[in-house]
Parts: C-alpha cells; sequence; structure tokens
C-alpha cells in the first residue's frame, strides 16, 4: 500500500480496521489501494443532518467577526498542511504537483483571504432608499440570512478545490454543511474534515459523509437541508432536480462543458498555442471547463495545428508525483474508456489523429495525449463532454462559422477566442453563449475569488464562489419599518370614489408626462382622502421623491 503521511495514515489504518460497508480509494498512476474510508447508511445520514441543524442555529448567529476569526485559522490550517494536501490529491485523482498548487490550493487561499478582506462585508445589513413617494416615509432594508444547513455533492476531478470554495462560502453566510464527496476520492473528502477540525470549528458545521449511490437521495430530500449544490454529469443533475422538486428546494447544478476555443486569423500564436494545449490538457483534460473544440480559421489552420501537434508531442506523460510530468493518468477506468470511445467514434466518421488516439501500456490509467483534425458536427467527441487529454481541431472560413457553432453546443460553460484585435474579442465574447468568455485565456476566473462560476443551458444554472456565490448561500430578507403612530395609508380600507382618484392621480403625478403631472397633482391636494390620510409633510422634506 502506498504510503501516507503520518496523521493520515493513522486515520485511515483506523477505518479500515471497522466493521461494516466501506469505500476502497485507488491510486490511478498504479492501481494501488490507498485507504479506506467507511460508508454512513441512512440512520447514520439522518443524524448527522439533525446534528447539522441544531448546530446552524447557533453558528448563524455568530457576528462577522466570529466567522472571520475561523476562516482565517483555517485558511492558515490548509497552509500548514498544503504540501500533505497537494500529495495526497495527486496520489487519489492523478493529477500532477504543479497542477495540484494552481488549480486547488492557490484558489482555496485566494478566496479564504478575500472573504475575509471583503467578502464576508458582503453580508452585512443593507440600508436601501425608497425609490417611490408613496413608500418614502419607510425605513428599508436587506438582511442576508443563513438558509441553514446545505449539502454539497461534488466530483473527483477537482477534490479539493470544488468542496472547499463552498464550504467556505456556505460557512461565510452562516450555514452549516453537509459534504458527499465523490465516492472515487474519498481520502481527500476525509482530509478536509480533518482540517477543519485543525481549524477548531465547531463539531457539526462541517459534516463529510460517504454514502452508496442508492442513499444519495435521502440527502438531497432530507427536510431538514435547505438548498443542494451539485457538481458533476448531466444525467446524475436531472435526477437531483428531481428529486429536490419533491422537497422543493432550491438547487444550483454545475453541470460540465464542451467548452470551445475560437482562434481569429489574426491570432499570436505565440500565446495561443501553448495556452489552448494547456487548457486543453491539463489534469488529462478531465476539466469540466477544459478546452474541447478548436474553431481555428482556415488562413492559419496548417501553421496552428502544426504548432500544437508539436507541443502535444514533446508533452511528458508520467508518475504525477514526478515534478518533470506534465501529464498524469486519468482518474478513473471507466474516464479512460470513454476517452477510447470517443476517438474511435471520430475515427469512424473520417477524423485523422496527428499524434498520440491510444492508451498507454503501462500500470494505471494514461492515455497518450491527442490532436484530432478533420472533425465533423456529428461526431461525439463533439457533441459529448470527452473529459480526457484530447485536442479536436475544426478548420473554419470565418469567425462568425465559428460562433455559430460553438453556440450549436447543448453546453454553455465557458468559452474563448484568440485574437490581437479588441474589437473582434469583445464582439465574440458578447456573442458568444457561455457563463464566461475570455480572450487570449481560458477559464482563468477560476482562480479569481471575485468572478462567479457557473454556465447555462446544458451546463447548469446558479453560480458558485464571487459575491453572486455568497448570495446563493442566503436567504435575502427585505425588511420595511414604519414607526408614524395614529397613521392609516391612503390606500387601505374602506374603499369609496376618493381611494380610487387618489390612485389615479397619483399614477399621473409621479409617472405621466411632466406638463401634466401639476394638473394631477393639485387634484390630489384637493382629493378629501390626501386631506383625512396622507401627511403632506412627511413627503415634502424629501422632494426628490417626485422627481
Amino acid at each position: 500500500m502506498t504510503e501516507l503521511s503520518t496523521p493520515d495514515r493513522t486515520i485511515h489504518e483506523r477505518q479500515a480496521a471497522q466493521n461494516g460497508p466501506r469505500l476502497t480509494s485507488i491510486n490511478p498512476s498504479t492501481g494501488e489501494v490507498l485507504g479506506y474510508v467507511p460508508l454512513t447508511d441512512r440512520d447514520g445520514l439522518d443524524a448527522v443532518i439533525r446534528n447539522a441543524r441544531e448546530t446552524a442555529r447557533v453558528w448563524g448567529l455568530l457576528t462577522t467577526t466570529s466567522r472571520r476569526v475561523y476562516l482565517r485559522q483555517l485558511r492558515q490550517a490548509i497552509l500548514n498542511n498544503g504540501e500533505e494536501i497537494a500529495r495526497l490529491v495527486v496520489m487519489e485523482q492523478g493529477k500532477t504537483l504543479s497542477e495540484a498548487y494552481a488549480t486547488e490550493l492557490i484558489p482555496v487561499l485566494a478566496t479564504l483571504k478575500w472573504l475575509e478582506r471583503e467578502g464576508l462585508d458582503l453580508l452585512a445589513t443593507r440600508r436601501v432608499s425608497p425609490s417611490t413617494p408613496m413608500l418614502g416615509h419607510k425605513r428599508m432594508y436587506e438582511r442576508y440570512d443563513p438558509l441553514g444547513v446545505v449539502a454539497l455533492i461534488t466530483p473527483w476531478n477537482y477534490p479539493f478545490s470544488i468542496p472547499v470554495l463552498q464550504i467556505v462560502a456556505a460557512l461565510a453566510a452562516g450555514n452549516a454543511v453537509v459534504l458527499k464527496p465523490s465516492p472515487i476520492t474519498p481520502l481527500v473528502g476525509q482530509k478536509i474534515a480533518d482540517l477543519c477540525r485543525q481549524a477548531g470549528l465547531p463539531a457539526g458545521v462541517v459534516n463529510v459523509v460517504h454514502l452508496r449511490d442508492e442513499d444519495a437521495p435521502a440527502l438531497v430530500e432530507h427536510p431538514d437541508v435547505a438548498k443542494v449544490f451539485f457538481t458533476g454529469s448531466v444525467a446524475t443533475g436531472r435526477r437531483v432536480m428531481e428529486t429536490a422538486a419533491r422537497t422543493p428546494k432550491p438547487v444550483v447544478l454545475e453541470l460540465g462543458g464542451k467548452d470551445p476555443a475560437i482562434v481569429a486569423a489574426d491570432a499570436d500564436l505565440e500565446r495561443a498555442v501553448p495556452g489552448i494545449v494547456w487548457y486543453a490538457l491539463a489534469n488529462c483534460g478531465q476539466t469540466c471547463a477544459a478546452v474541447e473544440c478548436v474553431y481555428v480559421h482556415r488562413a492559419i489552420a496548417e501553421l496552428f495545428t502544426q504548432r500544437v501537434v508539436e507541443l502535444v508531442r514533446q508533452l511528458r506523460v508520467g508518475a504525477p508525483l514526478d515534478p518533470d510530468t506534465d501529464i498524469g493518468p486519468l482518474t478513473t477506468e471507466e474516464q479512460l474508456q470513454t476517452v477510447e470511445a470517443h476517438v474511435q467514434d471520430a475515427i469512424a466518421q473520417g477524423a485523422r489523429v496527428l499524434t498520440g488516439g491510444h492508451r498507454l501500456d503501462r500500470p494505471g490509467f494514461f492515455y497518450a495525449p491527442t490532436v484530432l483534425t478533420d472533425v465533423k458536427p456529428s461526431m461525439r467527441i463533439l457533441q459529448e463532454e470527452t473529459f480526457g487529454p484530447v485536442i479536436p481541431i475544426v478548420v473554419v472560413e470565418t469567425v462568425d462559422e465559428a460562433v455559430e457553432l460553438a453556440n450549436r453546443s447543448p453546453f454553455g460553460l465557458t468559452a474563448s477566442v484568440w485574437t490581437t484585435s479588441p474589437t473582434l474579442g469583445r464582439d465574440l465574447a458578447v456573442r458568444l453563449r457561455a457563463g464566461a468568455v475570455h480572450v487570449n485565456d481560458h477559464a482563468c476566473h477560476w482562480a479569481e475569488p471575485r468572478a462567479a462560476w457557473g454556465g447555462v443551458r446544458q451546463s447548469g444554472f446558479g453560480r458558485v464562489l464571487g459575491p453572486h456565490g455568497l448570495m446563493e448561500m442566503v436567504n435575502v430578507k427585505f425588511i420595511t419599518e414604519e414607526y408614524r403612530t395614529g397613521t392609516v395609508e391612503a390606500w387601505w380600507y374602506p374603499y369609496n370614489k376618493h381611494v380610487a382618484s387618489l390612485l389615479a392621480d397619483t399614477s399621473r403625478a409621479l409617472y405621466g408626462p411632466l406638463l401634466r403631472r401639476a394638473l394631477a397633482l393639485f387634484k390630489l391636494l384637493l382629493n378629501p382622502r390626501t386631506r383625512e390620510r396622507v401627511r403632506l409633510s412627511s413627503y415634502l422634506r424629501r422632494p426628490w421623491t417626485w422627481l
């Protein structure tokens, strides 16, 4: 068995000795067993959620200052365990050590720092100035109340950053969390729980549970779960929605993508080629926002393709813990088979393999980085999420054709445009249907704490990360206050002809043509209902409300 560092090794040896069903963690580079985690049954899950509900009531009452302290302690715990976290991610999921730091650790640390410095301040109660004179005498404000218990169902491709980024947003907003990590990467899930303990978070605030597939719906439909955040496949996302609808409760879905990169005739190939290759092949292509199809203008298609092939052939595939390795294994045998099926389908329909196109003959789930040309829209490689180290290249006559082809996709997570023209870049960014578009880069906003992450169409809906992600974690409560004594609103019962006249003249005075407002205002002043119930002095103190 592959050795883990002392703290985790002790935990997992103890878990392996427990009786009952358990998950087995496999190293995708070698096929060796890394460790085990116990499964939670439905009764155990119910107990966890109910305890989280009680904890959430206390946690939600903490001040922003107190939550900031806990988040700072969590950031410090992650920093102290950074090397151990990175190595565990590499061993259990298969990305390289450099990628573990760049895409798993640094975005989490950046977001925690942002929450401490300014993110938490966005959740402060906000005064709202009335814009209509009819309510001008009231005090108004918004509160951002915790939801209670939120459920997070997260995938194996980014087993640390995806759950932790959502956990810290939930904690900042005052919620308790029940996390179901992927059964493919359970040890990383256990490490997250361990880090929360090291940070001194109260017991019950962050709860990690490992479930059988048939028990997962119990988490979604549990009456004490207020909202569900799911990241994964379209098929499973639909089932999550169906299950949540029985309660009903809101869901946020991030369902992957088939992200296009459009390479214009004036693109800077010195940047476009390495940028597209990195975003296509990083994490062995197992990224929901990976470049999965490249639309390149015919004027530069031959040169672009030649340089892409040259670069891909130089990449070193091997053990991901080796710092010189560029590409590690796919995470599962099932994903390897999907990549093989997509490539073989493309070849059968006329695509040409310029490099790669085959499984590597070595232990583990390795596939040679692949470049395909003569790719047609009917092929699975352009219709379905491949999630592997494959770059399909499509030659187009114009960028308009590229936009049309890209927008035909049922997905819409991210997209990129590669051009030296700011005018063209901005134009295409507007026209592409996606949750995010980058010019001369791709999906880099994963590392920006202020950016929202999410897609459209079959890539899901709702947002995580950034200010919009925080708002997904709260109930926006609007409050008005009225402390005038002895007053009754003019439009309250009982009705008579003066009420209808008052409201008709009010609409003309506030929203009618400028020249007619004076007449309507004069009629309002003569209306008996106005004299009975309206204190004109309270409105005259705010003449701006009449403009």
